[in-house]
């Protein structure tokens, strides 16, 4: 391993000081052919080992694009794979810091095969061990497949690469129009990067991350000692009904919120934080968003859109392949309207609705501000499994908002009756105190209590078990 290599760097930024053992480094290319014999390969290109993360045990492959461009061949991936049989053996995440020319064209079938003996090895894994790739250079064709397979991506802002096609090859476009390989696209566009930044953020991003996650699906020792206050108020909690990202800011443990994806979909918030030391994944709508300054940047309707539909059931999913539970922040008044999301909203809203039923870790939903519909099914409701179910007293619950549902019932009816109707409709229908009548709420919280309800009531539910039906798997 060259000391002065970005790809050693790299490791030795990320883990605790002097905490790196490399594995296989004496490993270098066999092939032959194009000239290869004489061309010096150290370790193959791809640097690989084990160290720690704030004491936790991670396993990192680091490309090294001074060799052979860091393409992959058959020895190249033969590290990869076994850094996974190691992980998957002693229950550890996965680091992956990609920058590669890709395929490694002189090793043709071999390195076509070595992508899959990679590919495979990644399903395997997937719920076992969290996986993570950090893109700092190129990462194309078959290549971008491994960073889809892994649970997070992250990817340097400004050099990083990442594409199937690269955007000159779209029919139509060249990469001035519109770079679809650059952070931005996939971030925003595509939803395939979670997290964008120079490369010493990244590799600061990662670790934080590392901190939040289980090591394993049995293990958990992501558990911390809390020093926060456990009944800590927050008299602004109200009025964060729109922005549910400084809801979970406000909540969690010395204000930390941890989230994912967050430039795509931004009106659905996923990510994690601490309640009482234990990791909680969270999922929330947000109509509005603000800067640090308090100045509101953006509205959105209060809707289920597909993309939000989508990125909110791949991480729950991730959480209930974990163990860790879920709080959702619920204010939402329907689905987004309109030809192009009519395309994929049905079935986006079902994959969440099944990730949701399908999930048996605790679940807990506060009704923040409008619930309306199928759209408010969908959101972890009771009907789907929520344990616990809290409202904040001015919340609204119900089919729809009480004026349009008096229009509808005082249909050719006068001003007066409609405005009578949408009064008497509101208290006996879509009230918070009207669904907690029925059941479907378990308690009417002030929303400057939410912090020590919500870690109550995951508290209770720590030693939660639930069984399901016996299958091999669903098909949604």
């Amino acid at each position: 391993m060259s000391i002065t290599s970005q790809a050693s760097q790299r490791i030795n930024a990320l883990l605790d000081d002097n905490s790196f053992v490399e594995i296989g480094a004496m490993v270098t290319a066999r092939a032959t052919d194009f000239n290869l014999k004489q061309t010096e390969t150290p370790s193959d290109g791809c640097i690989t080992g084990y160290g720690v993360i704030e004491g936790n045990l991670v396993y990192v492959y680091s490309q090294d694009a001074s060799v052979l461009g860091g393409s992959i061949g058959e020895m190249h991936a033969k590290k990869i794979t076994n850094l996974y049989d190691l992980a998957m053996k002693t229950g550890a995440p996965v680091i992956g810091l990609v920058d590669s020319a890709g395929l490694r064209l002189q090793e043709a079938t071999d390195a076509l095969n070595a992508f899959g003996e990679i590919y495979m090895k990644q399903t395997l894994a997937s719920g076992v061990i969290p996986q993570i790739t950090a893109i700092f250079g190129t990462c194309g064709g078959g290549l971008a497949l491994v960073p889809a397979l892994t649970d997070f991506t992250f990817m340097e802002g400004k050099k990083a690469k990442l594409f199937v096609n690269a955007p000159n090859a779209l029919a139509g476009n060249e990469i001035s129009k519109c770079n679809t390989s650059d952070a931005a696209f996939q971030s925003e566009e595509a939803g395939l990067v979670d997290f964008v930044g120079e490369g010493s953020e990244i590799l600061s991003q990662i670790r934080n991350l590392v901190c939040m996650l289980p090591s394993n699906n049995e293990d958990d020792n992501s558990y911390v000692e809390c020093t926060d206050d456990l009944n800590r108020a927050d008299e602004t909690m109200a009025a964060c009904v729109g922005d549910s990202s400084i809801a979970l800011s406000t909540i969690a443990d010395d204000h930390l919120f941890v989230e994912v994806k967050a430039a795509y979909a931004k009106e659905m918030v996923t990510g994690f934080l601490k309640l009482n030391g234990m990791t909680v994944g969270a999922v929330a709508n947000r109509s509005e968003i603000y800067d640090e300054n308090g100045e509101k940047t953006a509205s959105f309707d209060a809707a289920l859109s597909p993309a939000g539909c989508d990125k909110a059931a791949e991480f729950v999913s991730f959480c209930d392949a974990f163990n860790i539970p879920v709080l959702t922040l619920t204010n939402v008044n329907g689905f987004t309207a309109d030809k192009c999301s009519e395309k994929r909203i049905a079935k986006a809203a079902a994959r969440l609705t099944y990730a949701f039923a399908n999930a048996t870790v605790p679940k807990v939903n506060v009704v923040t501000g409008m619930a309306y519909g199928s759209a408010y099914v969908v959101m972890n409701s009771k009907a789907l499994g929520a344990d616990i179910t809290y409202c904040w007293p001015d919340a609204k619950i119900g089919t729809m908002d009480a004026r349009l549902a008096a229009k509808i019932i005082c249909d050719g009816q006068g001003a007066d009756a409609v405005n009578e109707c949408a009064k008497e409709y509101e208290t006996l229908q879509t009230s918070a105190s009207s669904a907690a009548r029925r059941g479907y709420v378990d308690t009417i919280i002030e929303p400057a209590d939410t912090r020590k309800y919500v870690i109550g009531a995951f508290e209770m539910l720590f030693t939660k078990r639930e069984d399901r039906p016996a299958k091999k798997h669903g098909t949604v």
